[in-house]
């Protein structure tokens, strides 16, 4: 009987061939389009644009109200007084305007 005393050259390349996938996959898992560096990025932005989406949901609800009180059916007088003074540039007869 003989001993064949060198390694196995097809072993030894099965397991660098399933290191370097391994490693393969877990940069893709942490740092890839889907990884975990990606995920967290998209959840930060989806924060910032709810916060955003807050802010315009706000100032839509305030326009709303302004337009409601200048409306036919609701009329608020300070608020048209208010409105005409600054657009025109009108000024009541019992003021002071300093320049």
């Amino acid at each position: 009987m003989t001993r064949n005393t060198r390694p196995a050259f097809g072993t030894l390349l099965f397991f660098a061939i399933a290191f370097a996938l391994s490693l393969y996959f877990t940069f893709a898992a942490v740092q890839g389009d889907f990884g975990l560096f990606r995920r967290t990025e998209i959840v930060a932005e989806n924060q910032k644009l709810s916060d955003r989406l807050a802010e315009v949901r706000a100032e839509v609800a305030r326009m709303e109200n302004l337009t409601r009180r200048l409306s036919d059916d609701y009329l608020d007088l300070d608020l048209l007084d208010e409105r005409a003074r600054k657009v025109l540039g009108m000024v009541r007869t019992d003021e002071i305007v300093i320049r």
